[in-house]
């Protein structure tokens, strides 16, 4: 068998295990309940990983060069094994997440704390957890939530967000009562000018919930008039609509106190804001959201995902070294009769 063909064959069968392990989960297949690798297999697995980095080092070093498959099937595995490994990430929790945790913490039970989606699926593996544990604590501190979306895809994920959450924390319909104790209003379209509107009146923009319910036999509405009957404001975004029209709309010319969610990359967007005091708190990237999930005591996806990131980077970095190597290598004249060939 070709080294070509060897290598496409473990690079199928990788992905195989991976894919019947995943569809094996209880809530689809229900083969098994979910496994983890025990720490001793965790290190074992860690040291062969490295062991095997050198060798390649050793191979590039001497002039044979791995195949971009490797690299390919490398990251994968970088990416899959932390996710059934026994091990927890050190979680530094800044103060941008610190003031979104404090915000909620000030809050008495029974305050109304406004939630924007403005993402879709493509960017939820990074911001749908930190959804999901904003809304846990929101819950455990006796919050009253208005969920709505400026993207069109962003209130089912708010729908996913609430199932994930009760769930979670093993409550039912009896216990966390749709119309009492939250609501999604759903998506409106309009960009910013929802936002301007509903600085004068909610009602305007969202006259009937996700269900179908009127705007004034929702109880936990029925007194909310517009930002100045709202205690907290999160905004969840993956960008246009998002934060920033929020702040420039919202918090510049209605007060509204506003923390924030972003990815990595829209993040930097909004630190100016964050630092000329217009936001009360960020959660930036999936780190944000590991760190939030720390300080709610609430061990899920962020703190999960954080681990196969860090795996990840290493990995491309070590690649990144090899290719070096092999540049450099590649450019040494070669040598013939012992002088440099002319």
């Amino acid at each position: 068998m070709s080294r070509r063909a060897i290598e496409i064959t473990v690079v199928v069968v990788g992905l195989l295990g991976c894919t019947l392990a995943y569809l094996g989960k209880e809530n689809i297949l229900g083969w098994h309940g979910g496994f983890e690798f025990s720490r001793t297999t965790s290190v074992i697995l860690m040291v062969l990983i490295v062991l095997s980095l050198v060798w390649f080092l050793i191979r590039t070093i001497r002039n044979k060069l791995i195949g971009r498959r490797i690299v390919f099937l490398y990251i994968a595995i970088a990416i899959s094994l932390p996710l059934f490994m026994a091990f927890e990430q050190e979680i530094i929790v800044t103060q941008n997440t610190r003031q979104v945790y404090e915000s909620l913490e000030h809050l008495p039970p029974g305050s109304k704390v406004l939630v924007s989606f403005d993402y879709d699926p493509p960017s939820s593996p990074e911001l749908q957890p930190m959804a999901e544990a904003f809304l846990a604590e929101c819950f455990r501190r006796d919050l009253k939530v208005i969920m709505i979306a400026l993207w069109a895809q962003g209130a089912p994920q708010a729908n996913l967000a609430i199932d994930t959450v009760m769930r979670r924390l093993g409550l039912d319909s009896t216990q966390l009562v749709y119309g009492e104790d939250y609501c999604n209003l759903g998506y409106q379209a309009g960009r910013e000018f929802v936002i301007q509107r509903m600085g004068t009146s909610f009602e305007a923009m969202f006259g009937t919930d996700v269900r179908g319910t009127p705007y004034r036999q929702i109880p936990m509405v029925r007194n909310v008039r517009n930002f100045s009957d709202i205690d907290y404001s999160f905004n969840i975004s993956a960008g246009f609509p998002g934060t920033v029209e929020w702040v420039q709309v919202a918090v510049t010319r209605f007060g509204l106190k506003l923390g924030a969610g972003n990815t990595a990359v829209q993040a930097p967007q909004v630190y100016p804001y964050l630092r000329s005091g217009q936001m009360a708190g960020l959660l930036a990237g999936m780190n944000g959201a590991a760190e939030f999930e720390k300080l709610v005591n609430l061990k899920a996806e962020a703190t999960t995902y954080m681990l196969a990131q860090t795996f990840a980077h290493v990995i491309v970095i070590a690649f990144i070294i090899l290719g070096n190597v092999a540049y450099f290598r590649g450019r040494r004249p070669s040598t013939v009769g012992g002088g440099a060939k002319k």
